[in-house]
């Protein structure tokens, strides 16, 4: 498949861009680093010591430092949210940068894990190094206690090695933890493991605090190298002593060492605070539980939430944080709002799938009495709920809906919760936004899926119908699994009956169409569902088949 630069260049341009100003800002650093430890005069002794090892652990060290910073920021979900909703602070280029936070997140993470085995593999060799070259000359230079001292009994009763192994073993456990296996079998691994991060930032900034690598203090009285006056002629060749004395290379002090002033702490403190002051904000924002109105049972094991909250606003596209105590006091999962508190109505919800240990403890808490028959129709149950917190809301690429002239919504199963809270909007007053047409493509496994806004769909189309404006919603339903004839007999989803197709979506087809109907546009293609609708849609995206129409993709990301 052909890649349009154009498409290319409004998908992928501002993200390999940043990309590359991160990359090269660890390069500058490692290389600055790299090269001042191995020229640097004040370091002349210390690398005479320790050889390429020095330069290796400093330079990881400088790229960590960096990282170790850097890493906080994208976790600062309240102050994104702010900044996507500042139109004058931020254009929509910038707001569909926020939405690969969580990229940059992991990008970080990755480089941290890399640059850590580098650090902790050049600290093995400055360890062997301390012990095997120990230095009788300058004894203040020394971190080993004696010529030969076991490099392992070295590690392990300095804060320097003990806090290095330390901080070791929590990023191990950190990172094996994060990774997608982990995560889908058992979140709550992630999630524990992931809060190590708060000790090991208490652990870095004590890391420095043992002074392991010293640098010379009086260069100017003692030049590096130079002839000590306790160093008798007979020890020294006859032409060098000469040419050093014609140099002026005499020592006129004993060579003064002492250890660097830590620096970690200026490079995370910022970053830690900002993440800690924004903690504390959603810890106060989020202390009062939240009123559940009703819970509404849907088909195929999905459970709708009715809530209220003083004071708690949220705009359509953006999602909530919800934490159960009864069900586990430090976990927390994000939901996509599925309708947000407007003039004429306070309360707002969440469509939530029963999978996994945390929504099926969640669901019998709500509903204990949940019987195993299903009706096609929702049932609505009233009774004494748990305590339910609520934190958010927080952005996502969905917001960006409203942004275009023209949208394309692709949802596959529960992932069509980001655009119901949109189909919401559009129903109370669609005239006051941007957007002038909405595609909107709904892929789903089960038939009876598509009963979870199934008046919804019938509302917004009809209110559309009404006004003359029929071609401003264009609906496709796609049942991609039937084993049987199968379709939505009743009367009142007729909209939808006529609209539903079996089989998979030809998003070649689809693209091509819209393409045609909205040349020299720009629409906005937003995705949430499997991966491979996601890969398929970005690569199409990305394509030269749709002349005079770019298509920028935005892909629904939760963190």
């Amino acid at each position: 498949m052909v890649v349009s630069a154009r498409s290319w260049l409004a998908n992928e341009g501002g993200k390999h861009f940043l990309l590359m100003l991160w990359l090269g800002a660890n390069t500058w650093l490692f290389v600055k680093t790299f090269l001042m430890y191995s020229r640097g005069q004040q370091y002349y002794y210390l690398y005479k010591m320790l050889g390429l090892g020095l330069c290796f652990s400093r330079a990881s060290a400088s790229v960590l430092n960096l990282n170790c910073s850097l890493v906080l920021l994208p976790m600062c979900r309240s102050l994104l949210t702010f900044v996507r909703g500042t139109h004058m602070v931020s254009s929509r280029k910038t707001r569909r940068l926020l939405d690969k936070s969580k990229t940059f997140h992991v990008a970080c993470g990755v480089a941290i894990c890399i640059f850590s085995v580098v650090h902790v593999s050049a600290h093995l060799v400055n360890v062997v190094n301390f012990s095997s070259r120990y230095s009788e000359d300058f004894p203040a230079l020394n971190f080993a206690r004696y010529k030969g001292e076991d490099p392992k009994l070295i590690i392990l009763t300095t804060v320097p090695g003990i806090t290095g192994v330390l901080l070791v073993v929590i990023l191990f456990l950190m990172f094996t933890s994060s990774s997608y296996c982990v995560r889908m079998y058992n979140y709550e691994i992630f999630w524990y493991t992931h809060n190590l991060f708060i000790i090991f930032y208490i652990i870095l900034m004590v890391h420095m605090v043992g002074g392991a690598l010293k640098y010379q203090t009086n260069i100017g009285a003692h030049p590096p190298g130079c002839l000590r006056a306790n160093n008798s002629s007979a020890e020294q060749k006859e032409e060098e002593l000469e040419q050093r004395k014609e140099e002026g290379m005499r020592c006129r002090a004993e060579a003064h060492f002492q250890p660097h002033c830590p620096q970690t702490w200026l490079w995370v403190s910022g970053p830690l605070c900002l993440y800690c002051a924004e903690r504390l904000y959603r810890y106060i924002r989020s202390s009062n539980p939240v009123t559940i109105v009703s819970v509404i049972r849907h088909p195929c094991n999905v459970i709708e939430l009715r809530m209220l909250k003083k004071n708690f606003k949220a705009r359509p596209g953006q999602y909530i944080v919800l934490n159960c105590p009864n069900v586990s006091s430090f976990e927390n999962h994000p939901f996509t709002l599925t309708a947000c508190p407007t003039a004429n109505k306070e309360t707002f919800g969440v469509h939530l799938r029963v999978v996994g240990d945390w929504t099926e403890r969640f669901k019998q808490l709500l509903l204990p009495d949940m019987r195993r028959d299903l009706d096609i129709l929702p049932v609505v149950h009233q009774r004494r709920y748990p305590k339910l917190y609520v934190d958010g809301p927080f952005g996502s690429a969905s917001e960006e809906v409203f942004n275009y002239d023209v949208s394309l919504c692709v949802a596959g199963g529960i992932g069509v919760t980001p655009f119901a809270c949109i189909l919401n909007a559009l129903l109370d007053e669609w005239k006051r936004f941007r957007l002038k047409r909405l595609y909107f493509v709904w892929v789903c496994r089960e038939l009876q899926s598509f009963y979870w806004f199934a008046e919804l769909l019938c509302a917004l189309h009809h209110k559309l119908w009404h006004e003359n404006r029929p071609d401003y919603f264009n609906l496709k339903l796609y049942l991609s699994k039937a084993d049987n004839l199968q379709r939505i007999s009743e009367d009142k989803y007729h909209p939808l009956a006529s609209r539903l197709q079996v089989g998979r979506p030809k998003w070649e087809l689809i693209l091509e169409e819209i393409g045609r109907t909205n040349k020299h546009k720009r629409v906005g293609v937003f995705c949430c569902g499997p991966k491979g609708i996601s890969r398929s849609l970005h690569r199409l995206c990305n394509s030269s088949q749709f002349p005079g129409t770019t298509f920028e993709f935005n892909k629904e990301s939760f963190r």
